[in-house]
C-alpha cells in the first residue's frame, strides 16, 4: 500500500481480505456482530408473546389496536434510527456506532419495563426501534466488509437468520415469565423486557475484538490504520490457495474524503443505480410487510382465532423460530455456488405461494393450532432466507462510501411501507373477528413476494463470488 501525490491512495486491502480462508477472526466478527440480530428477535418475540399479557394488564389497559400500535411504533423508531446512525455510520465509522446504538437500545428495553401506560410504553419501544435500527446500518456495513466474498452470502443469511435464536430465548423466556402464579400479576411482561437488557451488556464485550473497517479507513484517509488492521486480522488467519476464483482487483486506487455529500448518494441511487435502487425497495418492501404483519400479530392469531392462553404463545414460537433459523443456514450456501438471482426468486416465490395457500386454509378454517404453526414453520423456512438475502443485496450492491447510508434507506423505505403498515392493518383486521378478513391481508403479502421474483430475475445483480470493489465501484476510486 503506497500513498502517491495528491491524495490518492493504492492498496491492496480488498485483495488481501479476499484471499483469506476462514478463520479466529471471522469467527469472532459472527459472533460479535451476529448477536445483534439475536436481540432484535428477542425484542419482537417478546413483543409478541406478551401481547395477551398486556392486554391483561390492569396498568395499561392495552387492546389489539393499541398492541398493533405499539409494534408499529418499535418499527418506526427503527426506521428512523437507522436513517440518522447511518449517516454517522459512513462518517464516522462502524465500530464507534456499534457502541452508541447499543446504548440507546440498553436505556431504551430496560425502560420499557417501567412503562406506566398504553403511551408511555410505545414510547419506549419506539426508542428501542431506534437504537436496533442503527445497528443494522453498521453491522450490515462491517460484515459485507470483512468477510471474503467466497463466504459474504451463506455468513450474511447466517448472521440475519440468528435473529431466530433471540426469537427462541424470548419464546422460551415468555414461558416461564408469563407463567400464572410464577410472578406477581403485571410483572411477568416487565420481567422480560430486561432480558435484553442483560444480553446487550454481553454484547459490549464482544464488540471489544471487533476493529474498524479496513476498507472505510482507507476510503478516509488513514492508511496506517488500515495496515495495522490488516495485519492483524492476517495474523489470525491463512490464505486462501484458491482465492482465483474470486473476481478481485489486484489493487485499487482511491482519494480519500472525509465523507460524501447527500447530493452525491442521491445521484448515486437515483441516477446511476436506478435498476439496483428499484431492486432493493421491493426486495425490503415485500419481505417486511410478509415478516412483520404475521410476526407481529403471530400471538393475537392464536389467542383469538385458536382459544391458545397467552401464557402459552410460547410453545408454538419455538417451532416457528426453529423453521426460520434454519432455512438460512440451510439454503445459505446455494447463495454463493448457484448464485443470488435464482435462490432469491427460488425463495421469494415459494413464500408467497405457501401463505396463499394457508391464508385460504386458514379462512375455510381448516387447521388447528398445531397445523397452523407448522405451515408457518415451513412458508418461514423459506422466507427468513428470503428475509436476509434482502439485507445481503442492499450492503453490497452499493459502493462503499454510502453503503450504511443506502443499508438506512433501503430498510427506511421497505420497512416504512411494508412494515410499520401491516401490524397495525391486521391488528384491526384480526379485530373484525373475520378469518376471511385476515386471509385478504395474507394474499397482500404473498402478492408482494411474488412481484419480487419478476423483479429479480429482470434486474437482479450476480453478486456471488465477486469482491464489492467488483460488484460496486468505490465512488473515491480513480482510474
Amino acid at each position: 500500500m503506497s500513498a502517491s501525490s495528491g491524495a490518492v491512495i493504492e492498496t491492496d486491502i480488498p485483495a488481501r481480505l479476499e484471499k483469506l480462508a476462514w478463520g479466529l477472526f471471522h469467527t469472532k466478527v459472527v459472533l460479535a456482530l451476529g448477536i445483534t440480530w439475536v436481540l432484535d428477535g428477542l425484542e419482537v418475540t417478546l413483543a409478541g408473546a406478551v401481547a395477551g399479557a398486556l392486554k391483561e394488564s390492569p396498568v395499561l389497559n392495552m387492546g389489539n389496536a393499541e398492541v398493533g400500535l405499539a409494534n408499529s411504533a418499535y418499527l418506526a423508531g427503527a426506521v428512523l434510527g437507522a436513517v440518522f446512525f447511518g449517516w454517522l455510520t459512513d462518517r464516522l465509522g462502524r465500530k464507534r456506532l456499534f457502541t452508541i446504538t447499543l446504548g440507546v437500545y440498553l436505556v431504551a428495553t430496560a425502560a420499557t419495563a417501567f412503562a406506566w401506560d398504553a403511551w408511555s410504553f410505545a414510547l419506549f419501544r419506539f426508542l428501542t426501534g431506534a437504537g436496533i435500527g442503527g445497528e443494522y446500518t453498521a453491522i450490515n456495513s462491517a460484515i459485507q466488509e470483512l468477510i471474503p466474498a467466497r463466504y459474504r452470502g451463506w455468513t450474511d443469511l447466517v448472521i440475519n437468520g440468528s435473529f431466530w435464536i433471540g426469537a427462541a430465548m424470548g419464546a422460551a423466556g415468555s414461558i416461564v415469565l408469563l407463567e400464572p402464579g410464577f410472578l406477581p400479576p403485571d410483572m411477568g411482561w416487565r420481567a422480560a423486557f430486561f432480558i435484553g437488557a442483560a444480553l446487550g451488556l454481553v454484547i459490549l464485550i464482544l464488540r471489544l475484538w471487533i476493529p474498524e473497517s479496513p476498507r472505510w479507513l482507507i476510503t478516509h484517509g488513514r492508511p496506517e490504520e488500515a495496515a495495522e488492521v490488516i495485519d492483524e486480522i492476517e495474523g489470525q488467519t491463512r490464505v486462501h490457495h484458491a482465492h482465483h476464483e474470486i473476481e478481485v482487483p489486484a489493487s485499487v486506487r482511491l482519494t480519500p474524503r472525509t465523507h460524501t455529500p447527500l447530493l452525491e448518494v442521491w445521484r448515486s441511487l437515483y441516477r446511476d443505480q436506478r435498476q439496483r435502487t428499484l431492486v432493493g425497495l421491493s426486495l425490503m418492501t415485500a419481505q417486511a410487510f410478509f415478516y412483520n404483519a404475521i410476526f407481529f400479530t403471530y400471538a393475537l392469531i392464536l389467542t383469538d382465532f385458536y382459544g391458545i392462553a397467552a401464557g402459552s404463545v410460547g410453545w408454538y414460537l419455538l417451532p416457528f423460530a426453529a423453521g426460520n433459523f434454519f432455512g438460512p443456514v440451510i439454503l445459505g450456501r446455494f447463495f454463493d455456488t448457484i448464485g443470488r438471482r435464482p435462490m432469491i426468486a427460488l425463495t421469494y416465490g415459494l413464500s408467497g405461494v405457501l401463505l396463499a395457500i394457508t391464508g385460504a386454509l386458514f379462512a375455510a378454517d381448516m387447521l388447528s393450532a398445531t397445523e397452523q404453526t407448522i405451515a408457518w414453520s415451513v412458508i418461514f423456512f423459506f422466507a427468513s432466507a428470503a428475509a436476509s438475502s434482502a439485507y445481503l443485496t442492499v450492503s453490497e450492491t452499493f459502493p462503499l462510501e454510502i453503503r450504511a447510508l443506502a443499508i438506512a434507506f433501503f430498510y427506511a423505505v421497505g420497512t416504512g411501507i411494508g412494515g410499520v403498515f401491516a401490524p397495525t392493518l391486521f391488528g384491526l383486521l384480526i379485530d373484525t373477528g373475520s378469518r376471511v378478513s385476515v386471509f385478504w391481508g395474507y394474499l397482500l403479502g404473498a402478492a408482494l413476494m411474488i412481484t419480487v421474483v419478476f423483479v429479480i430475475l429482470r434486474w437482479g445483480v450476480a453478486a456471488e463470488r465477486r469482491s464489492l470493489e467488483t460488484v460496486a465501484k468505490p465512488l473515491s476510486q480513480t482510474d
